[in-house]
């Protein structure tokens, strides 16, 4: 059950709902935690600030890394909504999320992802050498802000045990 209950649009003051407008335009729905978040314009903008950074960091990481990177940071989290819309990402691609073939840059963008998640004092200068060898300082700095995202919309998610979507249940 959830901590804070998520609303309907009329509930929401005038930012939510233009934001509300967007998404539904954008993805046909608005997901529970988007609608909890819906309480207050400021927390729903910045949260869907996540959609500009993956706009940035997929043309150098890729869809699939960025959804890979999505989904190692959720699952390091143990945040039940984004793990498994991910999963259902990688799914829908062709993919296996239990068994993913993985070369050696993209473990790499998987572990800086969960180790951020798990705890970012953790990264140390062999792994942070490692990505400047792939990464430029600007990238590297894309990936730490979008990760940053990616956690704090796992917290909400967590904290507030948000409700998982019922179009994400076959993919759990």
């Amino acid at each position: 059950m959830p901590r804070i209950a998520p609303i309907d649009r009329d509930q929401a003051d005038r930012l939510a709902q233009d934001i509300w407008d967007e998404q539904v335009a954008s993805h046909g729905r608005m997901t529970n935690m988007k609608r909890t978040l819906a309480r207050s314009g400021p927390a729903l903008f910045a949260y869907m600030q996540w959609y500009p950074l993956r706009q940035q960091i997929s043309p150098f990481l890729g869809d699939r890394l960025t959804y890979i990177f999505a989904h190692a940071i959720s699952t390091q989290t143990d945040c039940l909504i984004c793990g498994t819309f991910f999963r259902k990402i990688l799914i829908e691609a062709g993919e296996n999320p239990d068994e993913l073939q993985l070369d050696d840059r993209e473990e790499l963008v998987a572990a800086f992802g969960r180790q951020i998640a798990k705890d970012p004092w953790g990264i140390d200068d062999p792994m942070y050498g490692r990505l400047q060898a792939y990464f430029n300082d600007d990238q590297i700095l894309l990936l730490t802000a979008f990760a940053g995202i990616m956690v704090a919309t796992n917290i909400i998610n967590n904290t507030l045990r948000v409700e998982l979507d019922d179009y994400l249940n076959a993919f759990q």
